[in-house]
């Protein structure tokens, strides 16, 4: 365990029998490497963690419900963190929001929990939604906010798919060759397609994802939406638990962790 790692764990332990709190988030993921500290480059979390100190003076660890990737958006993410002292859920909400700016971070709640709660492991089922903008002209105001694909896309074609794929299933196929999970298998409870003109929203939801299983489901489905895959390519794709089988890994820019439920 090197010397950072270490660090951080003791300064877990250090937190216990002080007062939890529960916060609810949203960012724009664009200017980070992702929500997990990183050696180098901004992280959410190393900003969250720095606004706790300047708040409380203590150094904590503020633990998220997802390790979203550089680049994803969250609409709901939840972490938890630990301090001495204890404050009304506005005064902890203000005080991070004011130490976070200028980042595009904001606390929308905060409030104090059973110290047996937490952002990761209490979780029981965690909601995205992936964003296509299906039109030929660039982008302008949405810019980093969607993936557009400027081919029309068989929204039908790729609902039908989508269904092929509910389940408990090993996802392997779509899952990052750096996944540190334990097991492939995963249960997905919702993947539906949903069409607005030229808007495609992608819902999914799970008790827990694999690394890039989103986007990479995402970019599966588009896919089938151009023609290059049937569902039953993508069943196929699915059932070899093979990586090399993975349609292309949607970019960042479209993902947002919209809710995690407890």
């Amino acid at each position: 365990m090197n010397s950072c790692v270490a660090r951080r764990c003791r300064v877990a332990r250090a937190s216990t029998d002080m007062p939890r709190y529960k916060i609810l988030i949203e960012y724009d993921g664009a200017p980070f490497l992702g929500w997990q500290v990183q050696p180098d480059g901004l992280s959410i979390q190393g900003e969250f963690e720095k606004a706790v100190e300047r708040f409380s003076g203590e150094r904590v660890l503020v633990q998220g419900a997802g390790r979203t990737d550089a680049g994803v958006h969250a609409l709901g993410q939840v972490a938890h963190f630990d301090i001495s002292a204890e404050h009304d859920g506005s005064t902890v909400r203000d005080a991070l929001n004011f130490h976070l700016r200028p980042h595009p971070i904001a606390v929308l709640s905060a409030e104090q929990v059973a110290e047996d709660f937490s952002a990761r492991f209490s979780a029981t089922k965690r909601h995205y939604v992936y964003r296509i903008s299906n039109r030929r002209p660039d982008l302008a105001l949405e810019r980093g906010r969607v993936w557009r694909v400027s081919r029309p896309l068989d929204v039908d074609a790729m609902r039908v798919a989508a269904r092929r794929i509910l389940g408990k299933h090993d996802f392997t196929t779509f899952r990052s060759t750096d996944c540190q999970a334990k097991s492939p298998v995963k249960t997905l409870d919702q993947l539906d397609v949903i069409g607005d003109g030229e808007d495609i929203s992608i819902v999914t939801s799970a008790r827990s994802f694999l690394h890039n299983q989103v986007r990479s489901m995402v970019g599966s489905l588009v896919y089938v939406g151009d023609g290059k895959w049937s569902a039953d390519d993508l069943f196929a794709a699915l059932q070899a638990r093979d990586r090399t089988r993975c349609g292309v890994v949607a970019p960042p820019d479209g993902l947002y962790l919209v809710r995690v439920d407890y």
